[in-house]
């Protein structure tokens, strides 16, 4: 019986020892020698000291021995957080302390970025690292080390489906990086629920685009082994080049890809996909922000026989909805969230707290078995993210505040309207940014856009936008600011419409509204 993540690893090895499980470039682990690696690495962590409930950090981008980590670490008991190679030493540190980690895992490639964080070995609190053979100070133990250890044993830790197995940090509102806690029952959950509705099974080859620290990532990493299918590992390189990301996608045969829009959006533009063979793809799964209609139109075109599917939920909750969209899309139009999937259930209220009435807007809550635990070491942010309610058979239901917008349409789907901390009032009127992001997405010059609140001299908000346009259609601010007349009142109308080159976006490919506020000095502003 399978009740913790691990498991997984060891029935599909069980049943496929030989079938590739990870792969990533031109290296390979199938399911028999990953089950060996992860007890190898399991045992070296009983080994330091390492128990039930313990903190590991991994300190790694896409590479085959994410895999090794991810399920070792929690083999060991204890619960792995992703650490970004990219982030600034200083954030890392931070982390570090904030969780209590004293193991950190890693490969040579991240050696001098790693060597920044732990310039000053007492300050992390850190006492070894997995994968590298230098010292700093710190104790370290290379990959080859631990491959020798006999791995015909795991350490025997009692390991409960309740018990914690991640904790992803995400930002925070306060500057504070917020650490949500999963444990081995939501990860599992929503690695059962993924498998069964897209009917994903031991022939499939999934394309893990994304970083551990973002959560689009469980679906290669918990899914796939659970149903002993085989996950392609996109290297850090093919994330910046489309063409060879697109050759991988063919090469490899994938059959099913998760990614966020952008992704996907920059596979059209390569102009690769007309030569390439991509019959083997059968599902394009895609969340994390809006998929623009227009792009999304003509990826359908090109991929006529895949089915296309939009993915919705925080990482708190894992997924909570889909969309199978039809067809392609005929207008520009936003697509749907759709409906809440198995073992779900949503609600929308108001803001009193009160369900709304069909087809008006609030803020939607979700209660699942894929919620998190809570955050990390922050017990009055977790109460004021939930929503607790005594059922008429007196048992509390508790839901997750998503914070988003939404309301139902005449077919009941679920439309994504704006995020409720993008809800802003500019001269007494309540504006929701993302519905002026929607309406400049529909025009058939730009390719993105943002849209973001900025304090003008008076200390009050003020709209600016950014976009970017698409090739070979040049666009200005006059003709973008004539086109939104046409659809926003005058309060909804950005100030200043800035066409750029490039929109800048966070490690997890979403669009970064903070530095694009941080960056921009309203007109009058020192």
């Amino acid at each position: 019986m399978v009740y913790w993540l691990p498991q997984t690893i060891e029935a599909s090895a069980g049943k496929f020892p030989e079938r590739e499980a990870f792969i990533c470039s031109d290296r390979s682990l199938n399911y028999g020698e990953l089950f060996l690696q992860t007890n190898q690495l399991a045992q070296l962590l009983a080994e330091l000291g390492v128990r039930k409930g313990d903190r590991i950090g991994i300190y790694m981008h896409r590479c085959l021995e994410t895999a090794v980590a991810i399920h070792g670490i929690m083999k060991a008991g204890a619960a792995y957080v992703p650490l970004d190679p990219h982030a600034p030493p200083a954030r890392t540190r931070i982390l570090l302390q904030d969780c209590g980690i004293r193991v950190v895992v890693t490969i040579p490639g991240h050696r001098m970025a790693l060597k920044k964080v732990v310039d000053e070995p007492e300050q992390t609190g850190l006492s070894h690292i997995i994968g590298l053979k230098e010292e700093w100070g710190i104790p370290t133990i290379p990959w080859e080390a631990v491959f020798q250890l006999p791995g015909n044993q795991t350490p025997g830790v009692n390991i409960l489906g309740s018990d914690l197995a991640y904790i992803m940090y995400t930002s925070g509102s306060t500057g504070m990086p917020k650490g949500i806690m999963h444990t081995h029952n939501s990860g599992l959950a929503y690695a059962k629920l993924s498998a069964a509705l897209f009917g994903l099974n031991e022939h499939d080859r999934i394309g893990n685009h994304s970083p551990i620290y973002f959560d689009i990532s469980t679906l290669g990493y918990f899914t796939a082994p659970l149903v002993a299918a085989a996950t392609v590992i996109v290297p850090e390189a093919y994330t910046k080049m489309p063409a060879s990301l697109a050759q991988l996608i063919a090469t490899t045969q994938m059959t099913v890809w998760y990614s966020v829009p952008l992704a996907l959006i920059q596979l059209v533009q390569s102009e690769a996909l007309d030569s390439l063979d991509m019959s083997a793809l059968r599902w394009v799964l895609f969340g994390g922000e809006p998929f623009p209609t227009k792009h999304l139109r003509t990826l359908m075109e090109l991929w006529p026989g895949a089915r296309f599917s939009n993915i919705y939920g925080p990482a708190e909750v894992n997924q909570c909805t889909y969309y199978h969209v039809p067809a392609p899309p005929e207008t520009n139009a936003a697509i749907p969230l759709g409906r809440t999937w198995d073992n779900t259930q949503g609600m929308i209220i108001d803001e009193q707290d009160e369900p709304v009435s069909e087809g008006e807007t609030g803020e939607l809550l979700i209660r699942s078995a894929t919620m998190m635990h809570g955050y990390w070491k922050q017990p009055e942010l977790t109460r004021r993210s939930l929503f607790k309610r005594t059922a008429d058979h007196g048992v509390e239901e508790i839901f997750y505040r998503t914070g988003d917008l939404v309301k139902k349409d005449a077919e009941g789907n679920l439309v994504f309207l704006g995020r409720k901390d993008r809800q802003i009032k500019v001269r007494g009127y309540r504006v929701e940014l993302d519905e002026i992001v929607n309406r400049l997405l529909q025009h058939d010059a730009v390719e993105e856009a943002a849209v973001f609140p900025v304090k003008d001299v008076a200390g009050q908000w003020v709209i600016h936008a950014r976009v970017t346009a698409a090739p070979g259609m040049p666009i200005t601010e006059t003709v973008l600011s004539e086109y939104l007349q046409e659809y926003l009142p005058r309060y909804a109308r950005p100030e200043k419409i800035t066409i750029s080159a490039s929109i800048p976006r966070t490690a997890a490919g979403k669009i970064n509204h903070q530095e694009l506020q941080e960056t921009t000095t309203n007109p009058g502003n020192p």
